[in-house]
């Protein structure tokens, strides 16, 4: 599928980027056999509003970052808090980051791993994902690295499918990610993609009280499972920059 030669779309917040999201997911709405993950933090907020859209439960997947030494913002990898490690290499050695300093951030973002797993609830997930179609939302993808270790520790789990889904990403994030999901929607691919901020009126950080008010919120309201999920309905026409593999 061609990209968009020109991108539009400015969200306000991250529930208005998950308004126009959950319209693009709509070939999943009401299913007793999907779960929506939120990636932590920004992406919970996104991940709620998708969830009560399609009518689906809501949790969280712990993932971190992996960000170089001298620029933190940069990702050079990921970690789940299954333990699953993504690393790209060739930028790690293009900016000369050493074994010692690599270790030195995997070990402080995974005691931070370990914060937030008390803090959001035991377990790096609370509904059973076996056999399940799993929707995991960002609120933009950069890079894509948090997304694959997640979507590689997702499958260690023995879910049916992997959506990817987030509002906006780099194009070069999306092929990326069409590699290891089985399904990748975004609203925007901006082949001058600046950063996952410069799309939104309101970037603001978002804080553990708001996904702890949210991940609450949602197990409350969360559906009792049924003894055997519907079938799988046909895909929508493409539209945006959803498809699949």
């Amino acid at each position: 599928m061609l990209p968009r030669r020109h991108a539009t779309t400015l969200f306000r917040d991250r529930v208005h980027a998950g308004v126009k999201l959950a319209e693009m997911l709509q070939h999943h709405a009401a299913r007793t056999d999907v779960v929506v993950l939120g990636l932590p933090r920004g992406g919970v907020p996104v991940a709620a509003e998708v969830a009560r859209r399609l009518g689906t439960p809501l949790d969280i997947f712990l993932v971190r970052k992996l960000g170089a030494p001298s620029r933190p913002e940069l990702a050079v990898g990921a970690l789940a808090a299954d333990g699953v490690r993504v690393i790209h290499d060739e930028l790690v050695q293009r900016l000369g980051i050493t074994p010692e300093e690599l270790a030195e951030v995997v070990r402080r973002e995974s005691a931070e791993l370990a914060r937030r797993t008390r803090a959001y609830g035991a377990g790096p997930v609370a509904v059973d994902l076996r056999e399940k179609t799993v929707i995991v939302v960002d609120d933009g993808l950069a890079t894509g690295a948090t997304m694959r270790a997640a979507v590689e520790a997702l499958r260690l789990k023995g879910v049916s499918r992997v959506v990817v889904a987030a509002p906006v990403a780099a194009p070069e994030a999306v092929r990326r990610l069409r590699e290891v999901a089985d399904e990748v929607v975004v609203v925007e691919a901006p082949p001058n993609f600046r950063g996952v901020g410069a799309w939104y009126e309101d970037f603001t950080q978002t804080s553990d009280e708001e996904v702890q008010r949210l991940l609450a919120a949602g197990r409350a309201s969360r559906p009792q499972p049924h003894a055997r999920p519907q079938p799988m309905p046909p895909p929508p026409p493409e539209s945006g920059w959803g498809g699949t593999t």
